[in-house]
């Protein structure tokens, strides 16, 4: 019984220390590869797309896998190369402190296409809080910075809803502005923090 405690209390501490050390596996490149995806997919919707709601959905929500594919490769293959047990441990701390707020994103996505579909011009603002809900939750394993980025998204996405409830419109442009912008920021604090005094 003894033993079985002291393995208990070894994987608590273990948890404990990934949880007060910065997390590293997010990088600069590929966060602002994210904000380039979303500068793209509204200049897509924009000029190319037909102008329904369904079609920017279809289209940020490609945009969206696109990114978090692209995040989660890298995120994998820096585990793969540090083999380091508290990096991994980490990285499962990070990835849990953010999925809910994704999880929620597919939710209200999934009820406002079924039950309400004429209110789809909400997504761009609830999808920047949901994100800003996101990137405060995981604050404590990222840079000193990043709550300024929280900030921004859950700002832009409330303007978003203000602005675009005057028109009813699914704005690729709110969308770019909000994910652009914020992707972009992230990158800055990232590079600023851990990235920019590496050898």
């Amino acid at each position: 019984m003894q033993l079985n405690d002291a393995l208990v209390q070894i994987a608590q501490i273990r948890r404990q220390l990934a949880r007060s050390e910065v997390f590293r596996g997010y990088r600069a490149a590929t966060t602002a590869f994210s904000g380039v995806m979303a500068v793209v997919a509204a200049a897509i919707q924009s000029f190319w797309l037909p102008n329904t709601v369904w079609a920017a959905l279809i289209l940020w929500l490609c945009a969206a896998v696109v990114s978090l594919s692209v995040v989660g490769i890298e995120m994998f293959l820096s585990c793969r190369r540090n083999a380091s047990p508290l990096q991994n441990e980490l990285t499962f701390a990070a990835i849990e402190q953010f999925v809910p707020c994704l999880v929620v994103g597919a939710l209200v996505t999934f009820v406002l296409v079924r039950f309400a579909p004429d209110q789809l011009w909400l997504m761009p603002g609830l999808w920047g809080v949901f994100f800003g809900l996101g990137v405060f939750a995981s604050r404590q394993l990222l840079p000193r910075g990043i709550g300024a980025v929280g900030a921004w998204y859950l700002l832009s996405g409330l303007c978003s809803i203000a602005i675009g409830s005057q028109t009813a419109d699914f704005s690729a442009w709110h969308m770019g502005v909000i994910f652009g912008c914020g992707q972009f920021a992230s990158a800055g604090v990232l590079y600023w923090n851990l990235e920019r005094n590496r050898g």
